[in-house]
């Protein structure tokens, strides 16, 4: 009986999950030595990452870049967060599906962030949430939300495009036919439309 408790594991996929981790400021290397920290992710599975952003339109906030390459960012550490047996195409049926939700003008530094989506992606990939120290200061800033700025609470990220700061412009794959390409760097996911 032990022997058969022991052999049971959750099942888990094949394909790695990683967390791709990015420095939003130069005061992370003290304070990441804290526990604390201003953070970008982005979720990579299948040669892609995926995170969400900033934007004025009713649009999705959700990319694509290629990973550990996400302009405007330091890349940090790359942290595997579990496995995924869903293939390419379910994977993009997931991010469409999170694409609804994730619209690039509901973006808010304290309580709709890169960092949310990324523990919402991972979740749904592996049943996993992110590590709790990327977005500690976002949980903490809605904790002291009433003593924040008023200002503080519309604060968006936005990425620095390709050209603005001399990066290569890659072409990066997409599979769908909803896919917008608005920068030369990113492919911004396009929600389906309400039935």
């Amino acid at each position: 009986m032990l022997c058969s408790m022991m052999t049971r594991k959750r099942k888990t996929g094949k394909l790695p999950v990683f967390l791709n981790v990015y420095d939003l400021t130069p005061i992370n290397g003290y304070a990441y030595w804290l526990g604390l920290g201003v953070y970008h992710s982005g979720v990579q599975v299948h040669g892609v990452e995926y995170a969400f952003g900033a934007h004025e339109r009713p649009t999705t906030g959700i990319f694509e870049v290629e990973p550990k390459q996400c302009p405007g960012f330091t890349f940090r550490k790359s942290i595997l967060i579990g496995r995924t047996d869903m293939d390419p195409k379910q994977v993009r049926a997931l991010m469409e599906k999170l694409a609804e939700e994730y619209s690039g003008n509901t973006y808010n530094l304290i309580t709709k962030n890169c960092n949310h989506f990324c523990n919402d992606a991972s979740l749904q990939l592996t049943g996993k949430p992110i590590p709790s120290w990327v977005n500690r200061l976002a949980r903490l800033g809605f904790l002291c939300n009433c003593v924040l700025p008023a200002g503080l609470n519309n604060t968006k990220v936005r990425h620095i495009r390709a050209e603005d700061k001399g990066y290569d412009k890659k072409k990066l794959r997409s599979q769908s036919n909803r896919i917008l390409n608005p920068e030369p760097y990113i492919v911004w996911f396009e929600a389906p439309p309400a039935i």
